[in-house]
């Protein structure tokens, strides 16, 4: 692939250089800003006098046109929400003419002018970005961010038209596009991937990136060659904030409370931005520290359909019962600190350098505390052809802990991190533009000394029948032998400590080259080619420690306790959790005092899943840019990308007993190509109306530890059981089409619709096989699948009503998604039909209403998503599913000055659960409650130009 790069490059360069520059000509660069000296993204430029000929703003508001005859020429700045302007500029030839504009904001209507409120400026940046951009895409600005109440990157996504969010303890992290599962979606920042603080996937936690840190959400559901390949449902790219072209200091400060947690919480943001040395050198600093007092009220189950006869020992087949219940208490302190630090320095009018740098870490410290109760056995006093009369089962109760000090203080800490540099350059050599770009990142994620206590039941349970065999919705098995909150009936089983670390680091070199070209000589037109090494490293290194007591047995009866009862659980008064082991009485605890502890080293828990893996991945791309006439543009190229990958697992076997006997690793390595063509379409037939369509080719590189050749043999009695990796996985590709059509308002708003098919192979799932006694659990290929649908959009304040109607205004967006895969066979082989592609819901659904004065803003929000098929499991009883959700969030702001606004947020006002069910809707696996969220608090907006 190197030599087809090397030489698209030769055969170009040789072709035009001789057109680079036309004789008599020179070239205007600028940039736009508004009236605070912000940077405004998407503004058109026109020079007018020469009809089409123009440039749109990027990022920092920045522009270049080339090839402008010497001579004076009309310049014209149009931008939704802003009052058109137009300049005269003088251009030389061979000369640069720069200038910077400032646009004021203001929209004529009916022979007056609307100046925008603050809140609606937000949106005009986004909008303006949305319509100037040659892909199809969504785009959320910082502004608009601050619009709804959302803590972090992930929430602020979840507004986006085809986006829904899987969460965790009450706060957005792992993202879906257009029914597509996390792991089929990439998220960069600054253009450069982030890398996985997970150990298993490649998803990115987006509850990790604090929304008051990016100035820009980009969404591209139709990638241009340009752009990494792997990304099925969409690329997700987060702009950290640019340099304001004078002081600007703003920032945020909050108290907020959780129902669960009850206790209060605080967090502030702050960003500092100037320019120094003859406004040569930008900078902007922004820091966010958050902390919130958090938890969850969470029951969990599973089912089954067959049990062990006590009296003969043999499986019965019978009814669908209830065989696992749960009663979970997370009690959690969310801490959340993050800053960033950008700078751009302008050597002259062709070259600019730019680092940036962000460093995010979120630490939970997390107890929690697990009631379980059982099925282990059944009782079929009438014989085995009827229903079981009773059931057998144990119970235990267990504390998650960690160790007394002052890093882990009792607790699980779970503490993420990601860091990401980058240093990049935009130079212009006469009409060539060469960009650069390196970059390193890094993401780990470490649990310290976590801790467990675990107390069982000293005697088998009778359980209540009707319990096992009703009340799926509200599963609850019932002890009718013993009392479950009698502390005495608990006694030791075993205390465990582990410790878990995993990283990901990763380095990235490109190099881009745009070239003007033209293959319609009476229009404008340009090459663009370019290649990128991606080199990532990821390894996962746990262990595992199980102490028991050297002399003699207690019960919960006899140590510390802590009760977790509530009166008021959010999953229902009827949960009793009861008492267990105290976490400061666990953290206190010697493991290391040989005289009261035996310690058991337990590589089955740990060995199987660590891994070191090392991945290359080489892309080159050309793609041709041409306008087709003043109306019509076309945009075709390709991308290939060579993948290289070497993984090192572990071979771990244990004999019939379940004792360890040996572990050897084992290395795999395999590389693959991936030709990626694409074609976009964009007519504009009017400065408002935008039709878009595009023909696209994406890939999905399989999880991590999925590529991983571990081998964990499992001796049961009555079998063997095989878990294997598989380095033999293909990527899953997907065929995408693409239609988008958007009318834009000029007093800022947009209505669209559009239509995708994305048609996909080798999906990855688990494959269960049977073969005489040897069960076998292995990642696998299946066949082919699909996914359709369509979005529709609107946002637009009503400006068009009479009188106070006018500050109201309305943001709706609704989805539909259709699915299917297929090849994905069942434990005997046999290939399962109508399963739907996991992770795709059918509908979702964003509205809000809003109501703004000069200094008010009101805001209510809600957001829907129907349920959908998260796992697939080996028959359709154990499938998992993600129930519907609907969340409903209420924020006011009041402006004291025109710098000062105080502001109230309050989140999940439904109360909405995160639930999962089995197989099908009635049979809840999981419930867990965090209730509504509250923040209150003040914001700031200094500027001096």
């Amino acid at each position: 692939m190197r030599k087809i790069m090397i030489s698209c490059l030769a055969i170009v360069l040789v072709l035009f250089a001789s057109e680079v520059a036309e004789a008599g000509a020179g070239t205007i660069k600028g940039k736009i800003t508004d009236e605070n000296g912000l940077a405004m993204p998407g503004a058109t430029v026109l020079v007018t006098d020469l009809g089409q000929v123009g440039a749109v703003t990027d990022i920092n508001g920045e522009f270049t046109i080339i090839d402008v005859p010497e001579g004076s020429h009309d310049v014209k700045i149009s931008y939704l929400g802003y009052q058109e302007i137009t300049k005269k500029v003088d251009v030389a030839d061979k000369g640069v003419s720069s200038f910077s504009f400032d646009l004021e904001p203001g929209v004529l209507l009916g022979g007056e002018v609307m100046i925008l409120g603050d809140r609606l400026k937000g949106q005009a940046k986004a909008l303006n970005q949305q319509r100037s951009n040659d892909n199809i895409t969504n785009v959320v600005a910082a502004d608009q961010i601050g619009r709804f109440p959302d803590a972090n990157a992930g929430d602020a996504l979840k507004r986006v038209p085809g986006i829904t969010m899987q969460g965790d303890q009450g706060e957005a992290r792992n993202i879906i596009i257009r029914g597509l599962a996390p792991q089929l979606n990439s998220v960069t920042l600054n253009g450069n991937r982030i890398p996985s603080a997970e150990g298993d996937n490649r998803n990115i936690q987006m509850d990790l990136i604090p929304a008051d840190m990016i100035q820009t959400i980009q969404v591209n559901k139709a990638i241009l060659p340009e752009m990494d390949g792997d990304a099925i449902g969409g690329s997700v790219n987060l702009v950290t904030r640019g340099a304001s072209e004078g002081m600007r200091v703003s920032g945020s400060v909050a108290g907020s409370y959780n129902e669960v947690g009850d206790a209060p919480g605080y967090n502030f943001g702050l960003v500092a931005s100037n320019r120094f040395i003859d406004n040569k050198l930008g900078a902007v600093l922004s820091a966010s520290w958050r902390n919130d007092v958090i938890g969850s009220h969470n029951v969990e189950a599973e089912y089954e359909y067959e049990v062990e006869d006590d009296d003969s020992g043999e499986d019965i087949e019978t009814d669908p019962f209830l065989a696992v219940n749960e009663i979970r208490t997370y009690e959690v302190t969310r801490s959340r600190r993050s800053v960033s630090l950008n700078l751009d320095y302008k050597i002259n009018n062709n070259h600019t350098l730019y680092a940036k740098s962000m460093y995010t870490r979120r630490n939970d410290w997390e107890n929690r505390f697990r009631l379980t109760t059982e099925v282990d056995k059944a009782v079929f006093a009438n014989g085995v052809d009827n229903a079981p009369t009773g059931f057998i089962g144990v119970a235990d109760r267990q504390t998650k802990g960690g160790i007394d000090n002052d890093k882990v203080r009792n607790t699980r800490l779970e503490d993420q991190r990601v860091q990401a540099y980058s240093l990049s350059g935009d130079h212009w050599f006469d009409n060539i533009q060469l960009t650069w770009n390196g970059a390193y990142s890094k993401a780990s994620e470490e649990r310290p000394n976590e801790r467990y206590a675990k107390f069982e039941t000293d005697e088998d349970l009778t359980l209540d029948v009707n319990s096992a065999f009703s009340g799926f919705r509200e599963p609850q098995l019932i002890s009718t032998s013993i009392d479950e909150n009698t502390n005495s009936n608990f006694v030791f089983d075993k205390f465990v400590e582990e410790n878990q670390y995993t990283e990901e680091e990763n380095y990235t070199g490109q190099i881009d080259l745009k070239i003007p070209l033209s293959v319609l000589s009476s229009q404008e037109g340009n090459i663009k080619l370019g290649a990128k090494y991606n080199a990532k490293s990821k390894l996962r290194d746990n262990e595992f420690m199980e102490y028991t007591l050297i002399d003699g047995d207690i019960s919960l009866a006899d140590g510390a306790v802590s009760n977790k009862t509530n009166a008021d659980y959010l999953a229902g008064s009827k949960y009793s959790a009861g008492d267990f082991y105290s976490e400061k009485a666990l953290g206190k605890l010697n493991f290391a005092d040989e005289s009261r502890f035996e310690g058991e080293d337990k590589p089955d828990e740990y060995l199987a899943s660590n891994y070191q893996a090392d991945e290359n991945v080489t892309a080159g791309y050309i793609q041709l840019t041409q306008d087709l006439n003043d109306e019509v543009k076309v945009i075709v190229g390709a991308r290939v990308e060579h993948t290289d990958f070497e993984y090192t697992g572990n071979e771990v076997n244990f004999n019939e007993d379940g004792d360890f006997v040996n572990a050897e690793p084992i290395k795999d390595r395999k590389s693959y190509d991936n030709l990626l063509p694409a074609v976009h379409l964009r007519y504009a037939p009017s400065s408002d109306l935008v039709l878009r369509a595009a023909w696209t080719n994406s890939l999905a590189r399989p999880n991590y530890y999925d590529l991983v050749p571990y081998r964990l043999i499992e001796e049961e009695e009555e079998g063997e059981e095989l878990f294997l990796g598989n380095s033999e996985l293909n990527p899953t590709t997907s065929m995408n089409i693409d239609l988008m059509a958007e009318y834009y308002f000029q007093s800022v708003g947009v209505v669209s619709a559009g239509l995708f098919y994305k048609s996909i192979d080798d999906f990855i799932y688990t494959s269960v096989t049977e073969a005489g006694d040897i069960t076998t659990f292995q990642p696998k290929n299946s066949g082919s699948g699909s996914i359709r649908g369509f979005e529709l959009s609107a946002q637009r304040q009503l400006d068009f009503l009479p009188g106070v109607w006018k500050g109201f205004g309305i943001y709706a967006n609704y989805t539909y998604n259709a699915s299917d895969i297929d090849g994905i066979a069942s434990e005997d082989g046999d290939v399962r039909d109508g399963i739907d592609l996991p992770g795709t819901a059918d509908h979702l659904f964003n509205a809000s209403l809003s109501f703004e004065t000069k200094k008010l803003v009101v805001r209510v929000s809600a957001n829907y998503s129907s349920d959908y098929i998260d796992e697939v499991a080996d028959e359709e009883f154990f499938d998992r599913y993600y129930d519907e959700q609907f969340f409903l969030d209420i924020n006011a702001s009041y402006a004291v000055t025109n710098n000062w606004r105080v502001f109230a947020e309050m989140n999940n006002l439904t109360n909405q659960p995160l639930r999962y069910y089995q197989g099908i809707e009635s049979r809840t696996m999981q419930v867990e409650y965090y209730g509504p969220k509250f923040n209150l608090g003040v914001k700031f907006d200094l500027f001096q130009k």
